[in-house]
Order: structure tokens, then sequence, then C-alpha cells
């Protein structure tokens, strides 16, 4: 099963293989202000489907991750970066996606405030 997700106005969508069964809340400064349920995700296993042309970026603190998020209506679909492997990964904000039941994720609580 393919699952897809989008920014609010649908200028950004990407799809991704599954359906995850679990997502990290984390509670750093930036996830928490935006609530962020996000899915890992190899990158090769990640299609951006529209709107990489039209994607910004924002990085913080140590600026190894790159937060994408369409410029039009703010909605950031996901972010770049690697795995402490140094494997490329794709953070999917499971919030875009219509598909997912939120509620039956099981959520891992991440302290991301002492990174």
């Amino acid at each position: 099963m393919t699952v897809t997700a989008s920014c609010h106005c649908g200028n950004v969508r990407l799809s991704f293989p599954a359906m995850p069964d679990e997502a990290m809340s984390c509670n750093c400064s930036h996830c928490s202000k935006k609530g962020f349920l996000l899915a890992f995700f190899p990158a090769d296993q990640v299609t951006i489907e529209a709107g990489t042309d039209k994607v910004s970026t924002y990085t913080f603190n140590k600026h190894v991750i790159q937060h994408r998020f369409c410029p039009t209506c703010g909605v950031q679909v996901y972010a770049e970066g690697k795995m402490p492997d140094g494997s490329a990964t794709t953070a999917i904000n499971l919030r875009c996606a219509e598909e997912v039941d939120l509620s039956a994720l099981n959520i891992r609580e991440v302290d991301g405030r002492s990174f």
C-alpha cells in the first residue's frame, strides 16, 4: 500500500511505501511547536511527487536536518537528513498523510530538548 502526504495547498506532495505502526513525538523546540508526528524511511523509499522546485528549507541547531516546507501554506511535509550510520533518511510528518489513522500509531516519545 502506497501512502501519500501533502501540504495544505497541495503544492508539495510525496509518497512512501507503507503505513508505519510507530511515530516519533519529539519535545525539541521545533517539533513541539509544530506538533509533528514523524516516521522515518530510507530516502530511496520516498518519492517526492511534486514541489521539489517549490520547497523552502529551514535548519537550526547543528544544521544537519533540512526541514522542507511549502512557502505558500507553510506546512512542513518532510525533512531530510542522515541516520547515525550515515544512510540518507526522510522524516515524514504523518499529520500530512490523510490515510494515516493517528490514533492507531504507537507513539515513541523522544527527549530532543536534551540533544
